[in-house]
């Protein structure tokens, strides 16, 4: 059960540099100058398997699990305020992924301008899948204890294994044509509400996937709490270091049966992106508090103080860099051909044209942090 604590809330930097970094790596691997010239550690596995792309998202999972530890500390079991906070942030975080993915709300068909048609826009999404997440893991950690949280994430990932092992079209059942995640969500939603990135109807941030990813928040919960227990210690960098080393372990042994896959957000993945999540958490324990180096850590701390609203703002600027057209062509090809690409090998132009927007986006985080300006949705 949750207790209120009568101790005041302790910052822990570490933390906060691991919220930065997500944001930074979630603005930078999204808005590439062009997606067909990308170096491969900022691409997606096409299906099974992993890269450092594939650990940002659940990373995030993490982060938002490890604010959990701290917010949810004020709010006794039976407090009303525990309910209000947690529908009314869930349903705000859904609509607001709702809305950009039918922003800019036009499209330009034979060079004009018309509106959306709002009954074919994706229903699930980042934002969704993180409100969802966040809603299951609100209840669990409400009504569990830390053994019973861990119980019922076994349980989940194994669940989510045997669901879609029995529903699952054999021979293959993890395949992007055969796999019960699909189902389910072509069972829900039409086509047309679902993304097509692959090449076919697949959406990677599905309903029925939402299920595991949850998995990822209540692992950034323990560690939050575990963290808040022991403090900036040795013991706190060595158990999570060997606790990210097991759960990799972990992974790899589960990815022979199960395999690591995000798109459909196996439970081995789960397992396996927790166990970076936990050594990069010892590794920043290590730097920032023990050894004391902290001069380097305000560039992602600029980001983790309004991280929801950076990443949906660097959402809005894109597509609004899309939608306006200068001649034939998008302004962000305009600006990307001019300053970029013109000068530079396609890769390195790609890359490039990606860090200058995520330098935008810390320009704007640095100057709302000077001047105290913090959106929290």
């Amino acid at each position: 059960m949750l207790e209120k604590s009568a101790e005041p809330l302790k910052r822990y930097l570490a933390l906060d540099v691991l919220r930065g970094m997500t944001i930074a790596l979630m603005v930078l691997v999204n808005t590439p100058g062009s997606w067909s010239s990308i170096y491969a550690p900022f691409k997606h596995a096409a299906w099974h398997g992993f890269t450092a792309t594939d650990l940002v998202f659940p990373t995030f999972l993490f982060v938002v699990g490890n604010a959990m530890s701290f917010s949810f500390r004020k709010f006794k079991a039976e407090d009303a305020g525990f309910w209000k906070k947690v529908l009314s942030r869930t349903i705000l975080i859904f609509l607001i992924g709702l809305l950009l993915n039918a922003f800019p709300f036009l499209t330009r068909e034979n060079e004009e301008l018309v509106f959306k048609d709002l009954s074919q826009i994706r229903i699930m999404g980042v934002l969704q899948r993180i409100a969802l997440c966040y809603f299951l893991a609100s209840l669990i950690v409400k009504f569990l204890n830390w053994k019973a949280i861990s119980g019922v994430s076994i349980m989940i990932l194994f669940g989510y294994w045997a669901i879609l092992y029995f529903f699952g079209d054999h021979p293959n059942p993890y395949s992007l044509e055969n796999n019960a995640a699909l189902k389910f969500d072509l069972f829900l939603f039409s086509p047309e509400n679902l993304w097509s990135g692959f090449g076919k109807t697949f959406d990677p941030e599905g309903l029925l996937s939402t299920l595991p990813a949850t998995v990822n928040v209540l692992a950034g919960f323990l560690c939050g709490k575990f963290i808040q227990k022991y403090g900036n210690s040795k013991k706190t960098f060595t158990n999570l270091l060997l606790a990210g080393l097991v759960f990799l372990g972990a992974g790899l042994l589960w990815d022979t049966w199960f395999p690591i896959n995000k798109a459909i957000w196996t439970s081995s993945f789960v397992i396996f992106s927790t166990g970076w999540d936990l050594i990069i958490l010892a590794l920043l324990v290590l730097i920032i508090e023990l050894l004391g180096l902290k001069r380097w850590t305000y560039f992602f701390q600029a980001f983790g103080r309004n991280p929801l609203f950076i990443f949906i703002l660097s959402g809005v600027i894109v597509k609004l860099l899309i939608l306006i057209k200068i001649g034939d062509s998008s302004l962000k090809s305009v600006i990307y051909d001019r300053f970029y690409s013109s000068w530079l090998a396609p890769n390195n132009a790609s890359l490039l044209f990606a860090l200058s927007f995520m330098l935008l986006m810390w320009l704007i985080g640095f100057w709302m942090d000077k001047r105290k300006i913090y959106i929290k949705v």
